[in-house]
Formats: structure tokens, C-alpha cells, sequence
């Protein structure tokens, strides 16, 4: 007999060689039928998997996150089955599931097109409905290779050959298509159920080295139910609409040269004043939260990134040239070391400490063309940088305080739903510094969030390669997560550049360097926000606040004195001096996502109102223009979110 303890805290004993259906199945008959695979001691397993010892056991279905993943994954096997089915010349590589779905690379000579989604589709719906058994084979090294080399399947025989000795090797059947994997899966096709949907191909090089041959790779959905899938399609949709890259051109913001400055932003006008807005809005932030500002040089010796370790860790991400006296300076991929550099200048008091040191720093990062992506993923960024210095005493309530500062700053902008991550330590061949300062780095953040009520998730592994990292998630409008800022506690970079200060013992001792950047950088946050406002920046951040709009040429002596009074007040305004019709200056404001238009005839010439329109509510009414002066002013003061008037 084996004991079975359950979630909620319950046991039970069973026959030694029981799996996961038994134990469903005797909790509730319609567990069993949900039930897609188990957690045994917290190892996720197929459902048939034997227990022989006593465990804690959960049944995992399609309403957990680990259930979805599984769909997924055993989805892109029923993909490419029918993919085989189909096209016997096909030879299959990897399918894993990734974020909202899968994908699968195939090697074909005749490239597949979306006009092939529906026969790949049909085919799938019908392997489903076969309900075939999914079984797990361990097979031989050797018998695995030659067995994928009868079948003509190259590519799985080389994956085979480069698995260390001590792999063991799994495969998956379901039917007649048996597959190389790890697992778990469904039980049965039948478990995938038909919520998913083919959603684009693409190029993809075999094991992502563009020296290798070119694969065919099918992107694709797959949800728990139908529900789940319409929602998501319409989510996409949605996003579509939202896209800054379009939004960016629409609304004349920014423009990028793949030509002469890959993933390099050119801001027009407009654009550069979101920009200039946000770094205004940071600025003030941070000063009213003790920080000081320098800006150190974006060109430096390599030997600085050898100090710091950028260059060993990201070398081939670098911007870097040689000078006639054959000296190699890099352009800066961060920002850290002259932070380092300028701490460094004169002698430092435990008095001085913490010192706050904040730099709206450019950086550049050479990123694979393929990865980059509007806004959000560029070569060269700003980004709102700071460190701090402090002691070790010290050093819990600064990640304290800028943990505040950071999710304050997100509300500001309407994000109040944030996730914040733990991540840990990565590999040992991939960080620097001693496992006893991480422990205490790691407990530091971990204490910071605990201390103070703030939920989180561990993420192991994840961590910079000097130092554990808190990531803030944040949730858009329409529910998508970004990554954006990021606190960081490092003792490894003031070792490694011997950064001192006297104690009040009157000995030297290190500071504590902790990094951090709410924004993440200024350009991802900027994208960030043309999406999730849809273009219509809240009044105060939108680089054009109030138009007004003249009836008539008769009455644009008092459009400009509105216009001039105004401006007097901080407000951006502009004045529609075309001879178009109110109407059609009505709708190209709104077009241009202007939060307020002024339309002023000769009735509100006269007696001193405008008539006050916005792009969302439309026609507020008539008000004497010092009354909306001062209700606009003060919107834009307080940074509302929503309009006052």
C-alpha cells in the first residue's frame, strides 16, 4: 500500500502501482474525466504514471496553468501528425508549447502557405476525435536513432545523438505518429478538445543557427475551451487595432530607417514630447524622492566591460571599434559602471549613504534583426536608470522605499494590476559572485516584498548575472502582461570596482549597489502606453491637449488670445486655421486623438465661452473659457487619467 495526500491536506492509502486516473476516478467520477496528467511530489507526470511509493499527489486539469500547457504541447504533436498524415514528405523537428499556444518546425521542400491552415485543421479536428491513445515509450539510445532513421526522420535521429550519454529517451505514440519528447501529455488526443486554431507560418532556422538550413515553422492556439479561444481571437483582434507601429504612423509619432539605423527610433515632433514628458515626469519623481542626476559618456574603453563583466557576458551584443592607436572602445550597453566610475570621485562618509543616483542614460545593444519590434525591442534605448548606494543595514528600506516609489509610479499611469517576480540566482557558469551573497542579496529583496505585504512568484534562475532582480508585470487594457521594471540588489559590482566608505568606526568598508528602473526603458514604456490608450493619451501626457477649432475667419483674433492664454497656463494647443468646414475640424481632431476641441463661433466670440467638446465624451456644452481654462490646467497638474470636465 502506498499513501496518497491530496492539496487540500486529506490521504488515503492505495495499491502500490496506482496512477493518477485511479486516484481521480476514486475522488470523483468527473475528476477523472477532467483530469489531463499529475503533479507527484511536485514532478508533473502522465496521468498513467505508476506510484510505488507514498506521495503528494495533484490532478492536474485543463483549468491550471500546468493543464493548458499540456494541452499545448500535446496539441502540436496532433499538428504535426496531421502534418505527416498529410504530406508523407514532411520530416518533423521540435514542437513545444510556447505563451498562448505552440508551434512546430517542419522541413518541406514546397513551402507551407495559410491556405493550408483549414486541410491541416480538418485534419487535426479528426485525429481528435479518434481519441487515440498517447503512450510513453523508453527506448535505447541506439534503437532510438536507428528508429527515427527507418522512418526517414533525420532530424529527430540528430537530437538523439546530441543528448548526453545518462538521457533517458522518451518517446510519445499516438496512432500510427510517435514523437520524440520528454512529456507528460494527455492521456488521449481526445483530452485536447477542438479549442485551437492555426494562426501563421513562418521561417525558422534549424536550432536557430542561421548557418543551418531553413525549417517551415507553424504557429497555432490552443485553449481549454471555446470560450477561452474567442476571447483570446478577439484579444488579438483588439491588439491589432492598438499596435503602436501603426498607431505611431498614424498619429505621426515616430518613424524607424531599417536601411541606415536598424531598430534605432526616429521621434518627430510629437512623439519626442511624449518622450521629453515622461523623462520630465521621472525627474521630478525622483527628486522628490532624494535622487540626484548625472549622465556619463556613451563611448568607453573595453576594459571598463571587462571590470564589469558586460563583456564577457554580452560581447557579441556590443557595439564595439578599434581607434588608430589600436585602443577598442565599446558604446555602452549599460549604464552601470559609469554610475560605478562617478561614486568613485572623492571619498565617501557613511554620512553620504544612501546615496541616489539617477541617469536618463542611452545604451545600445546589438539585438538579432529578426527579434526587433517597434518600440518594444530596439538597439539603442534610453533607459531611467538608478543606482543606489547604501550600506548593508540600509539596503532592505531602500528596496522598500523604491518598491513604493515604483508601483506609485505605475498608478499614476492607471496600472494598478502588477505581478512582481523573484528572480534567483542563474547557473553557476552564468553569474558572478559567491553563493553567500546571493543567499543574503536574495533574502533582501525577499524580506522587502514579505515585510510589507506584497505578493509575489519565484523565479528561479532568471536573475542577472550579478545579482538577483524583482521584475513588475504589468496588465494592459485589454489583459496583455509586460515586463517592464526591474530592482536589483548587487554586491558584486562595488567589489569588483573596490567602491568604499568610511564607517562610523572609522574603517573602510563596501556599499551595497542597488539597481533599478521602473520604466525599463523609455522607449518599450512609450509603446507600452500608445497600446494600452489606444493613442488617446490622458490629457497631460498627450502631446497636443486642447485645439481650438474657429467657425469662421471672423473670430481668429479670439482663437489666438484662447490660444495665447493657454499656453500662458502650460497648456499644448493649437489652433485648425484650415478653411475646412467645423464639422470636418471636429473629426480630424478627433482623428488626431485630441483629448479637447474648442469650437468658438461668433455667439461665444461675444460673450467670452467656447463650446467644449471631448474625443471620448463629445459635446460637453457651452462654459466661459477661464472656467475651462482652469478645469484643463488642473488636469494636467494632477495628471488625471480620466478627464475632469
Amino acid at each position: 500500500m502506498v499513501a496518497i495526500k491530496l492539496p487540500d491536506g486529506s490521504s488515503m492509502n492505495m495499491e502500490s502501482g496506482v496512477n493518477g486516473f485511479d486516484i481521480a476516478n476514486k475522488i470523483s467520477p468527473n475528476l477523472a474525466k477532467a483530469a489531463l496528467a499529475i503533479t507527484v511530489n511536485g514532478k508533473t507526470q502522465d496521468l498513467s504514471t505508476p506510484i510505488t511509493t507514498d506521495a503528494t499527489v495533484t490532478i492536474i486539469t485543463g483549468k491550471d496553468k500546468e493543464g493548458l500547457h499540456i494541452i499545448r504541447h500535446s496539441c502540436s504533436h496532433v499538428m504535426a501528425e496531421a502534418v505527416k498524415e498529410l504530406w508523407k514528405d514532411v520530416q518533423v523537428t521540435i514542437g513545444p508549447a510556447i505563451e498562448n499556444g505552440f508551434y512546430y518546425d517542419f522541413a518541406r521542400k514546397e513551402p507551407f502557405t495559410t491556405e493550408d491552415f483549414a486541410k491541416i485543421e480538418e485534419k487535426m479536428h479528426e485525429i481528435v476525435k479518434r481519441d487515440e491513445k498517447v503512450e510513453r515509450i523508453v527506448m535505447p539510445r541506439n534503437e532510438a536513432i536507428k528508429f527515427f532513421k527507418d522512418m526517414g526522420e533525420h532530424y529527430k535521429a540528430e537530437i538523439i545523438e546530441d543528448l548526453p550519454e545518462d538521457e533517458v529517451i522518451s518517446l510519445y505514440r499516438q496512432g500510427d505518429f510517435t514523437d520524440l519528447c520528454r512529456g507528460p501529455h494527455v492521456p488521449s488526443t481526445g483530452k485536447i478538445g477542438d479549442a485551437f486554431k492555426l494562426m501563421k507560418v513562418a521561417g525558422a532556422y534549424w536550432r536557430g543557427d542561421a548557418s543551418k538550413e531553413m525549417l517551415q515553422r507553424i504557429y497555432a492556439t490552443a485553449w481549454a475551451d471555446k470560450k477561452d479561444l474567442k476571447a483570446y481571437l478577439e484579444m488579438l483582434e483588439e491588439a491589432e487595432k492598438r499596435d503602436h507601429r501603426k498607431l505611431g504612423k498614424e498619429m505621426d509619432l515616430f518613424h524607424f530607417e531599417p536601411e541606415y539605423a536598424p531598430g534605432a527610433v526616429f521621434w518627430h515632433d510629437k512623439g519626442y514630447k511624449i518622450y521629453r514628458k515622461l523623462i520630465e515626469y521621472m525627474r521630478k519623481r525622483q527628486e522628490n524622492n532624494g535622487y540626484i542626476e548625472i549622465a556619463t559618456p556613451r563611448i568607453m574603453d573595453r576594459c571598463l566591460w571587462e571590470t564589469s563583466g558586460h563583456w564577457d557576458k554580452y560581447g557579441a551584443h556590443n557595439y564595439s571599434g578599434k581607434t588608430e592607436d589600436n585602443k577598442q572602445f565599446c558604446v555602452k550597453p549599460m549604464n552601470c559602471p559609469g554610475g560605478l566610475l562617478v561614486y568613485k570621485q572623492g571619498i565617501k562618509s557613511y554620512r553620504d549613504l544612501p546615496l541616489r543616483v539617477a541617469e536618463f542614460g542611452m545604451v545600445n545593444r546589438y539585438e538579432a534583426s529578426g527579434s526587433l519590434m517597434g518600440l518594444m525591442r530596439v538597439r539603442e534605448f534610453t533607459q531611467d536608470d538608478a543606482h543606489i548606494f547604501c550600506t548593508l543595514e540600509q539596503m532592505e528600506e531602500e528596496c522598500v522605499k523604491t518598491i513604493k516609489l515604483i508601483l506609485d509610479i505605475y498608478k499614476d499611469f492607471g496600472f494598478n494590476d502588477v505581478k512582481i517576480y523573484l528572480s534567483t540566482r542563474p547557473e553557476s557558469v552564468y553569474r558572478i559572485g559567491s553563493d553567500e551573497v546571493w543567499d543574503i542579496s536574495e533574502k533582501a529583496l525577499a524580506n522587502a516584498l514579505e515585510h510589507n505585504g506584497y505578493e509575489y512568484e519565484i523565479n528561479p534562475g532568471e536573475g542577472a548575472f550579478y545579482g538577483p532582480k524583482l521584475e513588475f508585470i504589468l496588465k494592459d487594457a485589454i489583459g496583455r502582461e509586460w515586463q517592464l521594471g526591474t530592482v536589483q540588489v548587487d554586491y558584486n559590482l562595488p567589489e569588483r570596482f573596490q567602491l568604499e566608505y568610511t564607517g562610523a568606526d572609522n574603517q573602510k568598508h563596501r556599499p551595497v549597489m542597488v539597481h533599478r528602473a521602473p520604466f525599463g526603458s523609455m522607449e518599450r514604456f512609450t509603446g507600452l502606453l500608445i497600446e494600452h490608450f489606444e493613442g488617446k493619451f490622458p490629457t497631460w501626457l498627450s502631446p497636443e491637449q486642447v485645439r481650438v477649432l474657429p467657425i469662421s475667419d471672423k473670430v481668429t483674433d479670439v482663437a489666438a488670445a484662447h490660444r495665447t492664454a493657454l499656453a500662458a497656463r502650460g497648456v499644448r494647443v493649437t489652433v485648425d486655421e484650415t478653411p475646412d468646414k467645423i464639422g470636418a475640424k471636429i473629426r480630424n481632431a478627433r482623428l488626431d486623438r485630441v483629448p479637447y476641441m474648442l469650437v468658438l463661433g461668433q455667439r461665444e466670440a461675444e460673450d467670452g465661452t467656447v463650446s467644449v467638446r471631448h474625443r471620448d465624451k463629445g459635446d460637453l456644452g457651452a462654459m466661459p473659457f477661464e472656467q475651462f481654462a482652469d478645469l484643463v490646467a488642473r488636469e494636467i497638474a494632477e495628471r488625471h487619467i480620466s478627464p475632469v470636465i
